[in-house]
């Protein structure tokens, strides 16, 4: 095993990313949306994504899913044919969706843990699909694909512990050999968490299930337009970009820093203040 970071540093200031022909024949309706936002600063909370995931909580509780019926939602469902279709056992590592969906489904509410995440929490438990937030300072380029047994992957909260992902297991994964997730979307790795502070973050939203795509926009759509509130509007230097891959399309660039930055260590970034006031951090 590699010596271990805690994370990613900077360096690209754009990032390739693509889905392996491999992981669309096992699963054809695979799509994958993305969001590059090339700085912002995490706070502990916002008001704004503390409605919206007390309300998409409010929705789950009320349509009273026991653990057989979030497995029987449309997203959730189509996902954990596509883990059978790569060799994972849907009941013992539920994709992230449904892990969330089944901690509310039984009346729980989700920790609130930051802005960033929060919010995707909220996107997801209102999709029934995976949502994600990765920090992806220092990554030129993401795969999708099969591991090869040779990556390493470095748990959330236990970057001690490094693992080896299984050979045929799907993985995001990078050039520099490491692994940023477990089972496709059952765990994300600890180099890409969102932690509070400044970040350039990849938004994932991702579908396994035939006309996906027109769910995954939807649910792209609103993450946006929670961003919007919590920014305010957008200037040119700090514009986000998406970005839909799936059969038609496997392969995209999205960039993950201002345009015209003179470097990665002099960017600047949007501010999600509390009071949804966009504010400058520091370079």
């Amino acid at each position: 095993m590699r010596n271990t970071m805690t994370q990613l540093s900077e360096g690209a200031d754009r990032l390739a990313v693509r889905v392996d022909d491999r992981v669309l024949t096992a699963v054809p309706d695979y799509v994958l949306g993305l969001i590059a936002v090339p700085a912002v600063e995490v706070v502990p909370e916002h008001p704004v994504v503390a409605a919206l995931l007390t309300a998409a909580e409010d929705a789950l509780h009320t349509a009273r899913l026991d653990k057989a019926g979030v497995a029987e939602l449309p997203g959730i469902a189509a996902w954990r044919e596509a883990y059978r279709a790569v060799g994972v056992n849907p009941n013992r590592f539920p994709c992230a969706a449904e892990s969330i969906a089944r901690r509310v489904a039984k009346g729980d509410r989700l920790p609130r843990i930051n802005s960033l995440v929060d919010l995707c929490n909220s996107i997801s438990l209102g999709s029934a699909l995976p949502v994600a937030s990765c920090a992806v300072a220092g990554i030129a380029d993401l795969v999708v694909r099969p591991a090869d047994g040779t990556e390493t992957h470095l748990p959330l909260g236990a970057p001690d512990e490094p693992e080896r992902p299984e050979p045929g297991e799907v993985v995001y994964a990078d050039a520099d050999g490491w692994a940023h997730s477990r089972r496709w979307n059952w765990r994300q790795g600890h180099l890409v968490r969102t932690d509070l502070g400044r970040h350039r973050l990849l938004l994932t939203v991702e579908a396994a299930h035939p006309g996906g795509r027109a769910d995954v926009e939807a649910a792209l759509a609103r993450l946006t337009a929670a961003l919007d509130e919590l920014t305010g509007a957008a200037s040119p230097a700090t514009a986000r970009q998406q970005l839909v891959l799936d059969r038609a399309a496997a392969t995209g660039v999205l960039f993950t820093a201002p345009v015209g930055a003179p470097s990665p260590g002099e960017l600047g970034g949007v501010s999600l203040s509390p009071a949804g006031s966009p504010g400058r951090t520091r370079p």
